[in-house]
């Protein structure tokens, strides 16, 4: 399986990566993750990457993808991979698709974890404890703008590809993967 997870920050994307990497086997990609260990290591990478994490901003397209290139690569070998806040640019969306396409690796779906702003910021404070990004409420206002501004027209380009599947990610998240793994069924080969 070969999924694209899209939301807000605070959607639940994490927590829904990991269950879905589990349940299909395949490896979870976190482009956060990726980019803060990079930042905690103190790498070259991470020396670019933390200017722009601190301020809230997303990080340029090119060194997203520098980043997160070599494990996507990794993941496909192990026969997919459940994508977690990549792409978050619609460059970046076309520019992963044309690549996974020529290899034959494109996204077999992409679910949208659709919640409210306000649902959104609760999550967010929350989960403070740890994350610099997520402590600090200018910081957060300015991911939330950021997400609507370039993330939300990829909504446009799944739907376009007729691989778009938006699930309501309120609800606790069991029940939000129980949801997505229903929308997926038909996706699964016997």
């Amino acid at each position: 399986m070969r999924l694209v997870l899209l939301g807000a920050p605070g959607s639940g994307k994490g927590t829904q990566g990991v269950a879905l990497a589990e349940h299909f086997g395949v490896p979870h990609v976190s482009s956060g993750d990726l980019l803060r260990m990079h930042v905690a290591d103190g790498t070259e990478l991470g020396l670019e990457v933390a200017e722009y994490v601190s301020k809230g901003e997303l990080v340029p397209d090119d060194l997203v993808l520098r980043v997160i290139g070599e494990t996507v690569i990794a993941a496909i070998e192990f026969g997919g991979y459940v994508l977690d806040g990549f792409p978050r640019t619609l460059d970046q969306a076309e520019r992963g698709y044309q690549l996974a396409a020529t290899a034959g690796t494109a996204a077999e779906a992409a679910i949208f974890l659709s919640v409210s702003d306000e649902v959104a910021r609760r999550r967010l404070g929350a989960r403070a404890e740890g994350r610099s990004d997520d402590a600090d409420p200018v910081v957060i206002e300015r991911r939330l703008q950021l997400f609507h501004e370039e993330t939300a027209p990829l909504l446009t380009h799944y739907e376009k590809r007729g691989i778009m599947v938006t699930i309501d990610a309120t609800q606790p998240s069991d029940a939000v993967l129980v949801a997505i793994l229903l929308a997926l069924a038909p996706l699964e080969t016997p």
